[in-house]
């Protein structure tokens, strides 16, 4: 388009407020098409489980689709990354774990930037570990637990699913908070040979998650001594917390939903207040304890703040107790 040269600054001028309308105007309409939630996972875990769930409702809340793609690969860091590079528009989402965090804390070269790289959205629950042990091992309690391991040091193994897991993490935190608890790393590929394994007494401790522990402990294969909350919880009300025996000791996984950086404020927004309506319903907050998790409706802001607060400490835990990736 072709303006005078007297009339040039004010049109422009014209056509920046038309063109800064315009994108107003769209944005006020969030959402006018179909939203994807990134799960970088595989279907069925728990990431999915919970996208899934949100999804649904959501769909419904904002009268568009609202579809789960399955992107998994390195960890996590694959679908999390091609998030972090989409376009920051509200329709390309991510559905997240505090593995992100670890994962963090031991991989230096990451396609994203936890903290700065991604906008939080909403925080969907979050949930205890179990700690289980074998039914030869001599503790039924938490201070029993630490008894147990202090009074034969180096001679017992605990189990994770992985170098640089958060079961490794979960369990070097709790040897970081004893001091002097002498207890040997035995990493596996995956949950499944690890809980097999310690039914089996090649391992004595695995620190995991319910849905992972708690039919074997309901099965009489292994016995859970305490759970990693700080009080006690709903997702085991009969089991102790570990923090009796090992004071401020605390470890919870976290689940949630982040966008792109750069996405417009009032589109997290609307994007947050629509998942925590979500979180109040009865039925999403039964069906989350189920899977051993708790509804946690948080703002954009505090998510944000536990994401940074988590990758903070454990980089320290990794750096403190030499947890590194495989």
């Amino acid at each position: 388009m072709h303006f005078p040269s007297f009339l040039r600054p004010r049109a422009l001028a014209v056509v920046a407020i038309a063109a800064f309308a315009g994108a107003a105007l769209a944005q006020g309409g969030y959402p006018n098409k179909t939203i994807t939630i990134v799960v970088p996972y595989p279907a069925g875990g728990s990431n999915d489980t919970f996208a899934r769930q949100v999804a649904k409702e959501l769909g419904d809340q904002l009268k568009q689709p609202v579809i789960i793609d399955n992107r998994p690969g390195a960890s996590g860091n694959t679908g999390t990354g091609q998030v972090a590079k989409a376009a920051p528009d509200g329709y390309t989402l991510v559905a997240v774990s505090s593995s992100m965090t670890t994962n963090a804390a031991v991989q230096s070269k990451l396609p994203f930037d936890p903290v700065k790289g991604l906008a939080p959205v909403a925080m969907f629950a979050k949930g205890p570990f179990i700690v289980a042990v074998n039914n030869e091992f001599p503790a039924r309690t938490p201070a029993e637990l630490i008894a147990a391991i202090k009074a034969k040091p180096g001679q017992y193994n605990y189990a994770s699913s992985g170098s640089g897991s958060v079961n490794q993490f979960g369990t070097e935190l709790l040897k970081a908070k004893v001091g002097d608890l002498q207890i040997a790393h035995i990493p596996y590929k995956g949950m499944g040979p690890a809980v097999t394994d310690l039914v089996g007494n090649q391992t004595q401790l695995l620190i995991s998650s319910g849905p992972s522990l708690l039919p074997m402990v309901r099965a009489g294969k292994l016995r859970a001594v305490g759970i990693t909350s700080l009080k006690p919880s709903p997702i085991a009300p009969d089991l102790t917390p570990i923090s009796t025996a090992v004071p401020g000791y605390e470890f919870e996984l976290w689940w949630g939903l982040l966008a792109p950086a750069g996405t417009p404020p009032d589109v997290v927004a609307k994007l947050n207040g629509a998942v925590n309506q979500i979180l109040a319903k009865p039925e999403i907050s039964a069906s989350f304890l189920r899977e051993g998790a708790i509804a946690t409706p948080l703002t954009p802001a505090q998510f944000g703040a536990v994401i940074a607060d988590d990758v903070e400490r454990w980089k320290k835990l990794a750096k403190q107790q030499n947890i590194t990736a495989d």
